[in-house]
């Protein structure tokens, strides 16, 4: 494609800047539009299980993978496996030398990209408020403050809630039935070491039937802990969120008969909760094709958490770089990465869908069962 095409991104996610990053490493230019004000404005979130078959081959493609061994540990794929009354069940280490699904803090990937592109690539604090398709295939791209600019090419990298996707679909995330609520943990280690036990080196899950508690280990002592639970999304309809001993006694009755241990999840994090329903796309979400959109990652394919997600942005994203270089229009690369990604997409969002299912059943049952697909090794 000529890099003369005027090509824009919505939203400085990982699959928004990997995109970016391959086409400059082709000589195509490309600007990002945030609406965070700068890289630092919020936190990142937890950490990511990148996958050799998804997420590191976009880092390959975007030369980027042996800065992100770099950065990973690999000795976070360990795992463990807990019932609700702390007794072990299950616990799996990867090998000395699996780097098959190696861990890294969100905040340091999106770092790495961010580093990784020209400066000036990311227009902080521009939030996208919709696009229109206009003739012979151009795009305006609306601005907050009601300015507009015009493309060959946009891209909704934006997210759930994405501005871009009305564009294509009418479709809305809508609520799965669980709910996650985070809290965390400083400096783990000498802090809490009894926190620090139960987590290892990687993740554990502690369940019972429509409940579990989850922790995992992040770089520099950190540790974010999920309380996890299939319910209805008004679960704390008259407690004020912010009121963080009214939140700690609600989910100290829902999980009343856990062992002390794993109650200290609750009792014991720094700060407060914050309230995380899971939100999802229809299994098979499609748009029928408009001159100059598309739509990568969540913004096209919204899942339940269960390590698929940030992945599938980075491939994306990947995928629809490498289609705008070797395609000499807009049209024929948009058409060739949706022919590829709508079809992965939807057989990864059946599957994550079946994995939500098994993980959060609505039963009361005591049965800790976890699907052998998200363990890091056969042990």
């Amino acid at each position: 494609m000529s890099t003369t095409a005027r090509i824009a991104i919505a939203g400085a996610g990982l699959g928004g800047l990997l995109c970016a990053r391959v086409l400059q490493r082709h000589g195509v230019p490309v600007t990002v539009f945030e609406r965070e004000s700068s890289p630092g404005s919020r936190s990142q979130g937890g950490t990511l299980d990148i996958h050799e078959d998804t997420g590191q081959a976009a880092l390959r493609a975007a030369g980027l993978f042996d800065e992100f061994l770099a950065l990973s540990r690999p000795e976070s794929q360990e795992w463990r496996l807990y019932d609700r009354h702390a007794t072990l069940i299950r616990h799996d280490r990867a090998g000395e030398d699996d780097l098959s699904r190696p861990e890294i803090d969100r905040g340091r990937l999106r770092a790495l990209l961010l580093d990784s592109l020209a400066p000036g690539t990311v227009r902080w604090g521009h939030s996208v408020r919709t696009v229109t398709p206009l003739p012979r295939g151009a795009v305006r791209l609306h601005h907050q403050d009601r300015t507009g600019e015009d493309f060959d090419l946009v891209i909704g990298a934006d997210g759930a809630w994405s501005r871009v996707r009305p564009a294509l679909s009418d479709a809305r995330p809508a609520y799965s039935g669980v709910t996650l609520v985070e809290a965390r943990f400083e400096d783990v280690d000498r802090r809490h070491p009894g926190i620090a036990e139960l987590v290892g080196r990687g993740t554990m899950s502690a369940k019972a039937g429509r409940r579990s508690l989850v922790l995992q280990r992040n770089g520099d002592g950190h540790v974010r802990a999920y309380v996890n639970f299939r319910g209805p999304r008004d679960w704390h309809a008259g407690l004020d969120l912010a009121d963080t001993p009214a939140v700690r006694a609600c989910l100290l009755a829902q999980y009343r008969g856990w062992h002390e241990s794993l109650l200290d999840i609750l009792r014991d994090n720094e700060g407060g909760f914050v309230n995380r329903p899971v939100y999802v796309l229809p299994v098979d979400h499609s748009w029928r094709r408009v001159p100059g959109i598309t739509l990568l990652g969540d913004a096209a394919h919204l899942m339940p958490p269960v390590g698929v997600g940030a992945n599938l942005a980075l491939l994306d994203g990947a995928d629809l770089a490498r289609a705008v270089i070797g395609h000499p229009t807009v049209g024929q690369a948009v058409d060739a990465y949706e022919s590829v990604m709508l079809p992965r997409a939807t057989a990864h969002a059946k599957t994550a869908r079946q994995m939500l299912d098994t993980l959060m059943p609505d039963t009361d049952s005591d049965e800790a069962f976890f699907p052998d697909s998200l363990w890091p090794a056969n042990g």
